[in-house]
């Protein structure tokens, strides 16, 4: 298992409220878009994987990665 240090996410002024549930949602989508466009090797997307590791819960991104292989999610990616 490879231990991750966690830092902590800079200001995005799309999300200026304390609530970070949507900045967390919008990070997993655009990480999963990213790689999509990019590849799975395009290192610049590693940054939201970052902030959706750090802010989101880990039941929400297990749910969400049970929803992506199941083909329901309902995000757009």
């Amino acid at each position: 298992m490879v231990v991750e240090a966690l830092e902590t996410v800079p200001f995005d002024p799309r999300f200026p409220n304390t609530n970070q549930t949507r900045h967390c949602y919008q990070s997993y989508v655009d990480y999963y878009r990213c790689q999509r466009i990019r590849g799975e090797n395009y290192a610049p997307c590693d940054y939201f994987k970052k902030v959706f590791h750090a802010l989101c819960p880990n039941t929400w991104v297990e749910k969400w990665d049970e929803q992506r292989a199941e083909g329901v999610f309902p995000g757009n990616i």
